[in-house]
C-alpha cells in the first residue's frame, strides 16, 4: 500500500508540474530572477476571465495549488487528501472546459489546447479524456488515502 500511496503522490506531483511548466521554466532556463518574475507575470495576466466574473489565472493557481497541497496530505498518510485532490480536479476541470467551449484559444499561458498527434486516432476528444484519466487519478488517490485499521481483541497488547 505505500508503495501504491508513493506512485500516486509522484504522478499528482508530476501533473501539477506540468501544469505549472509555464510559471517555472522562465526560472529552470537560468533568467535574470528579475526577468523570470516579469515573464512569468505576463504570462499569468494573458488570460482573460471565465464564466464573466473569475479570472483564467486564478483558477490555473488555485489547481496547481491544490494537487500539490493533496499529494503533500497523501504522502503524510492523511485521508483527507482525496477532498483537495477533488477540489483541484473541479478546479481544473472547470478551466478546461471553459477554454474548450472558448473554441481551443489559447489564453492561458499554461499547456496548449491538446490536439491529437497527426495519424493518431482517439475514440474521444482529448479534453475528456484527459479529465477522465485525472478521476481515475482521483479514484487511487482515494484507495491510497485509506488506512488499514486492525481490529485488536480485547485483552491483546498494543505495540
Amino acid at each position: 500500500m505505500k508503495l501504491l500511496r508513493f506512485v500516486v503522490v509522484a504522478a499528482v506531483l508530476a501533473y501539477a508540474g506540468w501544469l505549472a511548466w509555464p510559471f517555472l521554466s522562465p526560472f529552470i532556463e537560468g533568467a535574470a530572477p528579475g526577468a523570470a518574475v516579469a515573464r512569468a507575470g505576463a504570462e499569468a495576466q494573458g488570460g482573460g476571465e471565465l464564466f464573466g466574473l473569475l479570472p483564467a489565472w486564478a483558477l490555473w493557481t488555485a489547481a496547481i495549488g491544490l494537487y500539490v497541497i493533496s499529494a503533500l496530505m497523501l504522502g503524510a498518510g492523511d485521508g483527507r487528501a482525496a477532498a483537495a485532490y477533488f477540489l483541484a480536479f473541479a478546479a481544473d476541470a472547470a478551466l478546461r472546459l471553459a477554454l474548450d467551449r472558448r473554441g481551443g484559444e489559447a489564453a492561458l499561458p499554461g499547456p496548449a489546447p491538446m490536439a491529437a498527434p497527426e495519424g493518431l486516432a482517439l475514440p474521444a476528444d482529448p479534453v475528456w479524456l484527459t479529465l477522465a484519466a485525472l478521476a481515475g487519478l482521483g479514484v487511487l488517490v482515494v484507495i491510497a488515502g485509506r488506512r488499514i485499521r486492525r481490529r485488536r481483541t480485547p485483552g491483546q497488547l498494543a505495540y
